[in-house]
């Protein structure tokens, strides 16, 4: 088991130490914690707060991941009247008024995979039959990818 965790870690760029977790993976949490610290905080300053924080993440990444998380954000902020904007594991998420994360955004280069994604939780209203995806790769953002993404957000929080 743990030369599985070690050959692992390796590939994805990360060392292990004697958790099992790449630097990534223990950084991701540690983002969490924050997110759930702030999310303690109250009312209208809970919010800009949360927003602010996944603003500064999309102005944190680089090239493409940025291009594509700034173009998903506008996506879902002109397409959801009452999202929430606030992070999820250190990346930009978006959520329903009771806080829960419907949607996100995952960047290629923090997490060092070939493409970036655009995730749905189980709060997302997507089944289809007895299978269906929950999450998309995202390389580039045409007019019909766009079209596609709005669908799909609409529908995750119809």
């Amino acid at each position: 088991m743990a030369t599985e965790a070690t050959s692992r870690d390796t590939t994805q760029g990360g060392s292990t130490g004697s958790t099992g977790w790449t630097d990534d993976e223990r950084a991701a949490m540690k983002e969490h914690a924050a997110e759930l610290k702030r999310a303690t905080g109250k009312g209208a300053a809970k919010a800009a707060e949360e927003a602010q924080a996944c603003l500064d993440k999309i102005s944190e990444m680089t090239g493409g991941d940025r291009h594509l998380a700034e173009r998903i954000h506008a996506i879902v902020t002109s397409t959801v009247a009452d999202v929430v904007v606030k992070t999820y594991y250190g990346m930009p998420a978006y959520a329903r008024e009771n806080g829960k994360v419907v949607c996100w955004f995952k960047s290629a280069a923090k997490f060092k995979t070939r493409y970036a994604t655009v995730g749905f939780s189980d709060q997302a209203s997507l089944d289809d039959g007895d299978v269906w995806p929950t999450e998309y790769a995202v390389s580039a953002l045409g007019a019909a990818e766009e079209k596609t993404i709005t669908a799909l957000v609409e529908r995750a929080f119809g």
